[in-house]
């Protein structure tokens, strides 16, 4: 279903490229307040339910790569327009106790670097922002997983010598 959204805004941008900006705003805010509510849903009554799913020693482990490298894998799949799952990823963060500010700011620079961007291209490419998607969805793809390598590679120099944090 996100794809769709992506698509009408660009289609928005293409046709009206006076209201192209305040459309991608609001795309910003109406994302990051749905994945708000899912985030403290999740803080508030998910974590009986995680620690019933995952247990013992799997989700002791889990709780460490969330408190890692979480913030990451909510980052990527927020910011990229091809579909990847982020529900799962925001409700681990609730769930994984990471702070609303730090969620929050996550979400909202990714989604305002995704829908300012889709904005740009239906403002700038017009007609041809669909097809350019299109064509280059392997690339935006090859983005992504580059993306959360260079990510996951700060993750990994900042924790370097780090003792891991308690668990549960």
């Amino acid at each position: 279903m996100a794809g769709v959204f992506d698509a009408l805004l660009i289609l928005i941008s293409v046709e009206r490229p006076s209201v192209a900006w305040l459309c991608a705003g609001l795309a910003v805010a109406g994302s990051t307040a749905g994945n708000t509510i899912l985030f403290l849903t999740a803080q508030h009554g998910g974590r009986r339910m995680m620690n019933q799913a995952v247990q013992g020693h799997r989700a002791a482990k889990f709780r460490r790569w969330f408190q890692r490298y979480g913030m990451v894998t909510v980052f990527v799949p927020a910011l990229m327009p091809i579909p990847m799952p982020l529900k799962l990823f925001v409700i681990s963060a609730g769930v994984m106790g990471t702070p609303l500010s730090e969620f929050i700011g996550v979400v909202i620079v990714a989604r305002f670097l995704r829908y300012f961007g889709e904005a740009w291209l239906g403002v700038r490419l017009g007609e041809g922002s669909t097809a350019f998607l299109k064509a280059h969805a392997w690339q935006f793809a090859a983005g992504a997983l580059g993306l959360f390598v260079v990510l996951y590679g700060f993750v990994l120099i900042r924790n370097r010598g780090r003792e891991p944090g308690p668990v549960g």
